[in-house]
């Protein structure tokens, strides 16, 4: 691949845009009105930019570091619910029903939540829990079985490399004959 210094690598955006995505993880709903959940969403995109094109690093960090300061336990609110809402699609993809809030015991105090904490306050989906499992993706994908020997000699890999390049519409004669046209096309005859 190549980098001029204009081009910044693919790898090194993710990053930048994975970090900033887990430090401003507001929603929709955390919004009063549309307007200023989309003027959140440019000012995020603003500074991601930026970073990833090196203008202002320094003063960017600066403010990453306050808003992450000053919203500690909103990020980490958002991420938790992000984890519980990730195991509940886990689990609904396994098959099993989710338990919703709505399921829980209703003789509870009036002043707490139904999932027994103070309005406002992230509580896991499974009791006792101190934290979400978090899903990490697809399983281990099994290896295929081959039905011979597992090490080739020398002639078996020079037949798998004729048979491929046939397979590919390639042949010996086919490049010797194209040598030659290319060699004699450029051959000039002055009579």
């Amino acid at each position: 691949m190549v980098v001029t210094s204009g081009t910044i690598p693919f790898p090194k955006e993710m990053a930048i845009r994975k970090r900033i995505a887990s430090i401003y993880n507001k929603r929709e709903e955390d919004f009063p009105s549309m307007r200023e959940y989309n003027d959140y969403l440019e000012a995020v995109e603003d500074m991601t930019w930026s970073l990833i094109n090196g203008e202002n690093v320094a003063a960017i960090e600066m403010s990453i570091a306050e808003y992450e300061k000053q919203n500690y336990d909103q990020i980490m609110n958002s991420r938790a619910r992000k984890a519980e809402e990730l195991a509940a699609a886990l689990t609904a993809s396994k098959g099993r029903p989710v338990q919703t809030d709505n399921e829980t015991d209703s003789s509870q105090n009036p002043q707490m939540g139904l999932s027994g904490a103070p309005h406002g306050q992230y509580v896991p989906a499974i009791a006792g829990a101190a934290f979400q499992p978090r899903p990490i993706g697809m399983a281990p994908q099994p290896l295929p079985h081959g039905g011979g020997a597992d090490i080739d000699d020398e002639e078996m890999m020079r037949r798998r490399s004729e048979n491929g390049g046939r397979a590919g519409g390639w042949s010996p004669e086919f490049s010797r004959k194209r040598a030659l046209e290319e060699a004699f096309g450029s051959l000039w005859i002055q009579v």
